[in-house]
């Protein structure tokens, strides 16, 4: 917390600021946690206002250079909410910042969703469509009103998500001061950031086995079993395994490169499909 007693409060600078770094959330993307450092990198003017000490900056950094990964319209929505939720915890020493996690974690997900149909797969479309004819007709102007329609909305969308997304956060903080609330409110975003995860688990992860059996001249197909007991069974097994190793500390490339020796090598002997 603030070793002062005034009240920390973010302006027009922070949030213009937090507009415009998020135009860099896919600039610095790896496997292990994606955007992170993008989404920090945005955080930073609003976290030096608000903090004085350099151990809550440290604290307030690590929490923002953990996993993260949305459509990058939607980023200044989610970092709208954060900052106000990051406002409070500097003027609150009760504050949980653990909420502040949860609440990207159940957010991320069905906002990358949103963005991905409307911006990717509608207004791309719908401004292709516009702007074909001209393209077609061999007009300079073509690419660029495609530029016109596309960027005027998507930058009128990162506005708008800085804007109500701060206002936003302020109105759960302060729905939700009573710390039992906010722990309540913290359990449920945990809920359905696993929700989420179960759900990329079961419709990213494609492992299957082709193992059959031929039993007293039945056909007897591993697969199926394990689908009839358990579907997504081996991809909720694979997952469990690397976040166990992902808990001991294994290095990530390691694991990465273990996935693909063992892909190409079960994949050989007929184990995997």
């Amino acid at each position: 917390m603030s070793s002062s007693d005034a009240t920390k409060k973010l302006g027009k600078k922070e949030l213009r600021s937090l507009f415009l770094r998020s135009f860099s959330t896919s600039h610095a993307w790896h496997f292990e946690r994606q955007q992170h450092m993008a989404f920090c990198w945005s955080m930073i003017p609003a976290i030096k206002k608000l903090y004085d000490r350099p151990e809550d900056r440290i604290a307030a950094y690590q929490r923002h250079l953990e996993f993260y990964n949305c459509h990058t319209t939607m980023q200044p929505l989610i970092g709208g909410i954060v900052c106000a939720m990051e406002e409070e915890n500097a003027n609150n020493e009760e504050f949980d910042t653990s909420s502040i996690s949860s609440m990207k974690v159940a957010l991320m997900g069905p906002l990358a969703g949103i963005g991905d149909s409307l911006i990717g797969g509608t207004l791309r479309i719908i401004a292709t469509g516009i702007a074909g004819g001209l393209c077609m007709a061999g007009s300079p102007f073509g690419p660029l009103l495609f530029l016109l329609i596309f960027n005027a909305v998507n930058i009128a969308l990162r506005c708008l998500g800085v804007k109500y997304g701060y206002g936003l956060g302020e109105n759960i903080i302060s729905k939700v001061s009573d710390p039992s609330t906010m722990q309540k409110l913290t359990c449920a975003l945990s809920i359905v950031g696993l929700m989420v995860i179960g759900g990329m688990i079961a419709t990213n992860v494609a492992i299957t086995t082709p193992i059959a059996f031929d039993i007293s001249g039945t056909a007897f197909s591993l697969q199926d079993t394990l689908d009839s007991i358990f579907p997504k069974l081996l991809p909720v097994a694979a997952f469990g395994i690397l976040y166990a190793l992902n808990k001991k500390g294994v290095n990530v490339l390691a694991q990465i490169i273990a996935i693909m020796v063992l892909g190409v090598a079960l994949g050989a002997v007929g184990i995997l499909g």
